[in-house]
């Protein structure tokens, strides 16, 4: 399978910030949707973007909460969105396109990790619902915004995409249930989505990119128990952070998805993942975690994982 994932030499790094990828852009009238943009890797990306004089709109399933967490941040509106609630993504969606305005960016950044085995909507796996399909929705219905300024469409997946491929007989875990494999699966479905929108959108202009920000101790983890964490080598017992090098500041993990979402960079590419601000590489054939499986970026399972979504949700902008 021929590739374009390859380092294109962007000259920043793991170690780059939010702030530094967006050095010498302008972003004055461009308008963002960042999901979960008030927590973590969100908030300090909506915090960068509205500093290069974006306008920033962060939807939230906690609104009350995620205004008290933009408040003093200028050029932040804050919506009701539940991810895992498609009419929530539908009367988002309207509400949006009530306004008359169009879209520049969309960075899909919401997400849950390894949570308990929890069913949403007709019983869907939380994971795949949340991560994955609300955000095929949200793009879908926000189409007719997010197409004529040909935006860029960035969704925050996860080196955690090794854990796992695409269950096709099995999406929701009906025949039991792994909380690693099944993020592992809704952060593949995130490469696959940004793969296959690319290909339709590219036509229009609106260009796709999946990216895994790095290792970041945020909220993400709340569902992971200390024992968890040390277990993983993470903490130690008294909850200290065994290895600080290994793991970014907010403001270095917030770098590649605003890197994807803005770099003249990137002009003409598109529906590639990204990792340290830079195109990855084909993951190694040894198994070793780093750069993309080639199962997250086939084009077939691509275009399955669309098909499947399309039924599930009852959306699709290209049919």
């Amino acid at each position: 399978m021929t590739t374009a994932q390859h380092k294109i030499g962007s000259s920043f790094g793991a170690h780059s910030t939010a702030d530094d990828v967006l050095q010498g852009i302008d972003l004055t009238g461009k308008l963002a949707i960042v999901t979960g943009g008030y927590s973590g890797l969100g908030l300090e990306t909506t915090r960068a973007l509205t500093e290069a004089g974006a306008h920033v709109v962060v939807p939230a399933r906690r609104a009350a909460v995620a205004r008290e967490a933009v408040d003093g941040i200028d050029g932040v509106e804050v919506d009701e969105l539940d991810l895992g609630d498609l009419d929530s993504v539908r009367t988002f969606a309207e509400r949006f396109l009530d306004s008359g305005r169009t879209v520049d960016i969309v960075i899909n950044n919401a997400g849950i990790m390894a949570c308990p085995e929890t069913r949403v909507g007709p019983g869907w796996e939380a994971q795949f619902a949340t991560n994955h399909l609300g955000h095929y929705a949200l793009v879908g219905r926000l189409w007719p915004a997010i197409e004529p300024g040909g935006a860029r469409v960035v969704s925050v997946s996860s080196l955690g995409h090794h854990n796992s491929g695409i269950r096709w007989d099995d999406v929701h875990w009906q025949r039991g249930y792994d909380k690693w494999e099944a993020y592992g699966q809704a952060k593949t479905a995130n490469i696959l989505f940004a793969v296959h929108l690319d290909r339709l959108g590219a036509e229009s202009g609106v260009r796709a990119f999946s990216l895994h920000p790095g290792g970041i101790l945020t909220p993400l983890q709340r569902h992971l128990a200390k024992e968890e964490m040390v277990e993983r080598g993470w903490i130690d017992e008294d909850g200290k952070v065994l290895h600080p090098e290994a793991f970014k500041t907010p403001q270095q993990g917030a770098a590649t998805q605003v890197w994807a979402a803005t770099s003249p960079q990137l002009a003409g590419m598109g529906g590639v993942y990204c990792e340290d601000c830079d195109i990855a590489e084909p993951a190694p054939a040894d198994g070793e975690r780093t750069g993309v499986r080639d199962y997250a970026i086939d084009p077939e399972q691509a275009a399955r994982l669309w098909a499947l979504s399309a039924e599930l949700t009852g959306v699709n902008a290209f049919a």
